[in-house]
């Protein structure tokens, strides 16, 4: 039998006045151990005040953009466990309890709920396509083991809350949780979850293309913290072959007359392919830097534990 463990459910809030008190009171009656928190980002409706009167302890945090909310959210708060969710009461919390509990037994580090629906209203279709998109790139890069990418419904370990480092400002952070996760290769899996459609006046705060474009960066930039050899090498492809594919021409030229009549061609070639030859290089050093990072946080969250 699993002892009990000192539960802490921690929700992002922006402007939810109305589902928070909603979701404060489904969560305290699935999981009767567990201390709320509600960690407010500047809302000017009256989502605080309802918050309390459901029963969360209310944290303020200013520096606007979810990620600073989860860097605040881990920093502030000790647990065995986390239980983090939105305020949209758009997550059926029917599995919770199931999820804290595959957490214990199998010793995970982090549970995702993986939204299922079939409601076109809940799930847009942008958001869906750019879920599907984005999970695949990630999965073909740090591995295949999470299915949604985005779930903002999730249960964590306190060895990986507390040696998450949390770069992220805004709604890229579940990013951010899905490759560290991946990347240092620590125990993880999926439950499903009902997915609802916000209940009428409540509105996403999320903006389809403008925080694709920022999630896209992220991964991006992960790709190249977390996998410089590859991607450095990619770039290193990309400028070899401009090289041969400019420079060969003026090469067979030089072959067949013995002049080089277009020698900025030949310079550019030339240049492309010490480009090419530094980014190789550059992917080798960096990947032997990026091991001892991963050491230290290693040993840090070895550390938490």
């Amino acid at each position: 039998m699993v002892a009990k463990k000192n539960i802490a459910v921690l929700i992002p809030c922006l402007n939810e006045e109305k589902t928070i008190s909603n979701v404060i009171k489904k969560i305290k009656a699935k999981v009767h151990q567990a201390d709320v928190f509600l960690f407010d980002n500047n809302s000017t409706d009256g989502s605080k005040h309802l918050a309390k009167k459901a029963g969360a302890t209310v944290f303020n945090v200013t520096k606007k953009g979810k990620g600073n909310v989860v860097r605040k959210m881990f920093s502030e708060i000790s647990a065995d466990i986390y239980i983090m969710i939105d305020g949209d009461d758009t997550y059926d919390i029917e599995n919770i309890n199931k999820m804290i509990a595959l957490l214990q037994r199998d010793s995970l580090d982090m549970v995702v709920a993986k939204r299922i629906s079939n409601d076109t209203s809940a799930y847009r279709f942008g958001h869906k396509t750019g879920n599907r998109i984005f999970t695949n790139l990630v999965k073909y890069t740090f591995g295949n083991q999470i299915d949604d990418l985005f779930s903002g419904f999730r249960v964590f370990s306190r060895q990986f809350v507390k040696s998450f480092p949390c770069n992220s400002i805004g709604f890229e952070i579940e990013t951010e949780l899905t490759i560290h996760a991946l990347e240092q290769r620590l125990d993880v899996a999926e439950v499903e979850c009902l997915y609802f459609a916000r209940p009428s006046g409540s509105e996403s705060k999320l903006k389809t293309f403008g925080d694709g474009f920022k999630i896209l960066n992220l991964i991006l930039i992960l790709i190249k913290d977390e996998k410089p050899f590859l991607f450095f090498s990619l770039l290193s492809l990309f400028f070899l072959f401009s090289s041969l594919l400019i420079g060969l021409p003026v090469v067979f030229e030089f072959l067949k007359t013995g002049l080089v009549d277009r020698l900025p061609t030949a310079v550019l070639s030339a240049i492309n392919m010490v480009i090419a030859f530094l980014s190789f290089f550059s992917g080798l050093i960096l990947d032997v830097v990026k091991k001892s990072r991963h050491e230290m946080k290693r040993l840090t969250y070895l550390s938490s534990k």
